[in-house]
């Protein structure tokens, strides 16, 4: 069976469509609670809930759980067969970060053999050689670029964290490590780029300098 997952991310709810606004307009008439009344018992305003039941925005992890635990239903009760959708939706985001991934690397690698083969083996000079390779180059690196955007989506940071989402099991973000690893993000991605331009460049250079 298919269970709601406390570590999936609200834009899910969104890109899946759920209909939590049915749900929760049904589960808070049958308990005769105008909007005030279960604004009142989770603590935020009426305007939110109208918001929830219109569909406009979409409760959090903890009004989630707060709404389930007043109408006496579980999560998954509450966002019925929604779930399989949620996990549809990660399933097809899992798939585009290791095509991206895996493509964005090898267009990347592609870019320096094409500015390589140009100057060493092709005869080309080496101004268009190197625009070739950047292009090529750049391609893969706006690949990486989506799979580091579809991550910050998902808050996967750390190798396990991704193990984990590809598995559909609920992702631990409160470990030392992971915390560590989100304090730097923006540091790591920016030197994972330079790193990659280095190495691209310092093998088109020497290489030129050795066989040229």
């Amino acid at each position: 069976m298919v269970r709601w997952n406390p570590s999936w991310q609200p834009h899910l709810i969104e890109r899946t469509n759920v209909e939590l606004g049915s749900q929760i307009k049904k589960h808070r008439m049958g308990q005769d609670l105008s909007q005030e009344d279960l604004a009142a018992k989770i603590y935020v305003s009426r305007q939110t809930v109208s918001n929830w039941e219109t569909d406009k925005t979409y409760p959090d992890v903890e009004n989630l759980l707060l709404l389930s635990v007043l109408f006496d239903v579980t999560i998954d009760e509450l966002i019925k067969g929604d779930v399989e959708a949620m996990k549809e939706a990660l399933a097809e985001d899992w798939k585009k970060i290791r095509i991206l991934s895996w493509g964005g690397l090898v267009i990347a690698l592609v870019g320096v053999a094409t500015f390589l083969g140009g100057v060493l083996f092709w005869n080309w000079d080496i101004v268009p050689s190197a625009l070739l390779g950047l292009l090529i180059w750049g391609i893969g690196m706006v690949m990486l670029v989506k799979v580091e955007h579809l991550k910050k989506e998902h808050d996967l940071v750390t190798y396990r964290e991704l193990i984990a989402f590809s598995k559909g099991e609920p992702i631990d973000r409160s470990n030392p490590r992971s915390q560590q690893a989100r304090k730097h993000r923006i540091l790591k991605i920016i030197a994972m780029t330079l790193a990659g331009a280095i190495v691209g460049g310092c093998a088109g250079y020497f290489g030129y300098l050795f066989f040229g």
